[in-house]
């Protein structure tokens, strides 16, 4: 199943909140720089431990990141959003 446009840009500004209501956009620029390159191998990561972390999370949650991290466009917009925070 693909990520719709409207539900990549969900989960991108969801996340983007978060990480700027923790207060840690400066570490996770500096965090998603640094590891743009493996931004897919952190996808299929998160679809290897989606069984743990589908219980704690939902598996629907774990699967949309899963595909959203699977595409380097999509560091970059969240990047940018978090770079406008």
């Amino acid at each position: 199943m693909e990520l719709s446009v409207d539900q990549r840009d969900l989960f991108i500004e969801r996340l983007a909140q978060k990480i700027s209501s923790w207060g840690l956009v400066a570490p996770a620029v500096f965090f998603l720089e640094a590891n743009k390159p493996f931004s897919f191998i952190g996808s299929q990561a998160l679809l290897f431990f989606q069984p743990l972390l589908g219980f704690l999370l939902g598996d629907e949650v774990v699967g949309g990141y899963a595909q959203l991290f699977e595409d380097q466009d999509n560091v970059e917009r969240l990047l940018h959003l978090l770079e406008g925070h």
